[in-house]
């Protein structure tokens, strides 16, 4: 196996990274995080609920570090910042690819002219051109282990000779048949067999353009040394924030309203003329504050000098809006901010480990139709419906297996009990399992140590006492951070995984993946399900075209899903976000793209300021 050691580590002057801050903490007075700035309308704070442990885009996985990495890296695609249903753009490509006549060739090109952020891994500290040569070393290491890469499963089997290269040794300076520089412009991809959603991935952050310097300078601190072409360049970095300021030598980029797709039927209200034809990114400096609790993320946004963004706390919501959907807010808080009621473009869901043979894949075929029963008593004794008015706002919305509402092979014929629990169906399951309080297996928990967490264990723990479980069964596990929690999950550590999905593309392939045997952990396959007939079916449907044909299929792969239960799905969340009123911002679940580019903070009039 090649591991790539760099020749020289050496932090970033401007760049603090993750251990000397820790330290710093202990050693030093530092001024609470928000006194270093006086006028709250130069720089763009928000919060998120959890912090990235790396910002290198091949192992970048959670959405905290997607955030950033897209901030940070350019990738060819991204979607159009208000279009519904999402749309693609060019980013780093001058427009959509050629496509050979059997779908199996694809020629980009793009941009000129494009140049690095500066940084002392370039001669002279000047960043160089952007060339396509950078997405090919970067696809590279998506496939090379010593890179730990967490996005191979997007691509594995796909482009002509990659995963050749990759059993060869991964020596970067071979080359790869289906990955060609035509010229320092033009890239050309070969595919083993056609892949309609090709470009969807090419906006994730694990496509991202990544500089072979960077990595060879930084080594194993490349995750907190970030070098990319975007909007941002990465200032600092600590367990409790990151500050991004403009990338000096980011391309000439400006806002169309039209062009990203504005309703102003729909998106009227949000003040987004004031955005027309400004340069991106609109402001100069952004700061990402990571709180875990909701109530401290609240107390920042309502003091009105910290954070510009956030959402509502569920305990709140009645106090703050007299109404949810669409949200209208009561007078004392609408008088200093706006904001919308937002569905998740994604959803949560709770994940058995099926790698655990206490509770899924069994050797034992006998263990096996128990374990199936187990899974199905706990799925009968899940209360979706209070989960969503305890700590959603009643503004869920539920749906059968996989496939979300907002994709395409969605079934609303499809017959399911999700909603309340079915208490006297799950006891039939477990008795038929021949489970007793003596010999249930115990159930372990797994989530980020927080309050809402924990209330959410407490909840599951009444519904499985309900069904007959011994409390003393039902543990929780907990993880410091979401980072430590994800950590464990890819090392099939976690028995039961609550956790939500942010989907990639508009696709359901992007959810029916979730299961496909190959993708098992480090993969996105987090159960750990391998089901021959699912495998078949999903390796069939890969080449397939948008049609009645693939849909149907994608629906018999979902009536599978909910008949073997390696999940407990699920939910689409609404979201009731609120920002200020001199704040420019339209909350987004696009799968992938920076917005933090567009984030502007208005000058306030007159009458603003006497207020």
């Amino acid at each position: 196996m090649k591991t790539l050691i760099a020749r020289k580590v050496r932090p970033r002057p401007a760049l603090i990274t993750l251990g000397i801050a820790l330290a710093a903490l202990s050693l030093c007075s530092c001024k609470p995080p928000f006194s270093d700035r006086d006028d709250i309308h130069e720089v763009f704070r928000f919060s998120e609920a959890g912090a990235p442990i790396t910002m290198d885009p091949a192992q970048a996985s959670t959405a905290y570090e997607n955030n950033m990495v897209t901030s940070i890296y350019d990738q060819l695609y991204d979607y159009k910042y208000l279009a519904r249903p999402y749309a693609l753009k060019p980013r780093l490509a001058t427009g959509m690819p050629e496509i050979s006549d059997d779908g199996l060739v694809y020629t980009f090109q793009i941009q000129q002219g494009v140049y690095y952020a500066d940084d002392p891994c370039f001669p002279d500290g000047k960043g160089r051109e952007v060339t396509v040569h950078d997405f090919i070393y970067s696809m590279k290491r998506q496939f090379d282990p010593a890179m730990l890469p967490r996005g191979e499963w997007l691509w594995r089997g796909k482009i002509k000779g990659l995963d050749a290269w990759k059993a060869a040794g991964s020596d970067y300076d071979q080359d790869v048949p289906g990955l060609q520089a035509l010229d320092d412009y033009t890239l050309q991809i070969t595919l083993n067999q056609p892949f309609p959603q090709l470009v969807y991935t090419l906006t994730m952050g694990y496509s991202s353009f990544v500089p072979r310097e960077s990595i060879e300078y930084y080594g194993r601190e490349a995750g907190l040394n970030p070098v990319g072409s975007g909007p941002f360049q990465l200032e600092s970095f600590t367990t409790q924030r990151a500050v991004l300021s403009r990338n000096p030598n980011y391309r000439e980029e400006y806002f169309d309203l039209a062009y990203e797709g504005y309703a102003p039927e729909t998106q009227g209200w949000a003040g987004l003329e004031k955005l027309q034809g400004k340069r991106l990114p609109a402001m100069d400096r952004v700061e990402v504050y990571f709180m875990s609790e909701s109530m401290t993320r609240w107390n920042s946004l309502n003091k009105g000098t910290e954070i510009h963004f956030g959402g509502i706390p569920t305990e709140l919501t009645h106090m703050v809006a007299s109404q949810l959907s669409p949200l209208k807010l009561r007078p004392d808080y609408a008088d200093r901010f706006t904001g919308m009621s937002a569905p998740d473009f994604g959803f949560v869901y709770m994940a058995f480990n099926m790698a655990d043979p206490r509770i899924g894949h069994h050797e034992d075929p006998e263990q096996d139709r128990r374990n199936l029963l187990l899974r199905k008593a706990i799925r009968a004794g899940f209360d979706w419906e209070q989960r969503n008015r305890t700590f959603y706002n009643g503004l869920g919305q539920f749906f059968p297996g996989i496939i979300p509402p907002s994709l395409d092979a969605y079934d609303p014929d499809l017959p399911h009990t999700l909603g309340t629990a079915d208490l006297a169906q799950a006891r039939a399951y477990l008795q038929e399992g021949g489970w007793t309080a003596e010999n249930l297996p115990r159930l372990e928990y797994g989530a980020t140590a927080n309050v809402t967490n924990n209330q959410m264990f407490e909840q599951f723990r009444g519904w499985m006492e309900r069904i007959g479980y011994p409390r003393e069964k039902v543990v929780l596990r907990t993880f410091a951070t979401f980072g430590d929690y994800n950590r464990a999950i890819r090392d099939q550590e976690v028995m039961l995984i609550p956790i939500g999905w942010g989907m990639d593309y508009p696709d359901s392939q992007n959810v029916l993946q979730l299961y496909y045997g190959p993708n098992q952990s480090p993969g996105s396959n987090l159960s750990n399900y391998d089901n021959p007939e699912f495998n078949r079916l999903f390796e069939k449907t890969k080449v397939m075209l948008p049609g009645p044909e693939r849909t149907a299929l994608y629906r018999q792969m979902n009536e599978i899903l909910l008949r073997d239960v390696p999940t407990i799905s699920g939910m689409v969340r609404t979201s009731p976000f609120i920002w200020h009123r001199n704040v420019i911002f339209y909350p987004s679940e696009s799968p992938h793209g920076s917005l933090l580019k567009y984030a502007y903070i208005s000058p306030k009039t007159a009458e603003e300021a006497q207020h």
